[in-house]
């Protein structure tokens, strides 16, 4: 299963250093929380809808969303940004909200196919939206460390 360490750094070039840690993003360094499965491009465009009621293709196309930042080239993990968008839903909110929106992004169809229910998309959003509350307050950005 393909791996996805969500984390926050205060820009590209810390995030994309990570890929010179074995394992990618360190906790001691980094607030990072995996998400196994939970694509970064993809599945990121698809909780951004849910959040702001934004279009997928909007979602999709913002500057930052599901960016390549490392090389295309790397064979085992590659480092790509969250858009902040989403960063700014996420960290806005509410334990309702998250809950509320657990449901649909859930449903879609990427999600279903990796196993996700409600019950742990929910469980995820709160680590999402935990990662994403310190990034802002500490003027970082979300990235995902990808590995295959």
């Amino acid at each position: 299963m393909v791996i996805c360490d969500y984390f926050s750094a205060p820009d590209d070039d810390a995030a994309v250093r990570v890929l010179d840690e074995y394992g990618g993003p360190d906790a001691s360094a980094f607030d990072v929380v995996s998400l196994k499965g939970m694509d970064p491009v993809v599945a990121t465009a698809r909780l951004e809808t849910v959040l702001t009621g934004c279009t997928y293709e909007e979602a999709s196309r913002r500057p930052r969303a599901g960016r390549l930042l490392s090389s295309p080239d790397a064979e085992s993990a590659f480092v790509v940004s969250v858009s902040d968008t989403l960063r700014e839903a996420l960290a806005s909110a509410s334990p309702e909200d998250l809950v509320e929106a657990a449901g649909p992004w859930a449903g879609t169809e990427e999600l279903r196919a990796s196993g996700v229910t409600s019950e742990t998309a929910v469980e995820a959003l709160e680590l999402l939206s935990g990662v994403a509350v310190r990034a802002r307050a500490a003027g970082h950005r979300l990235y995902c460390w990808w590995a295959l």
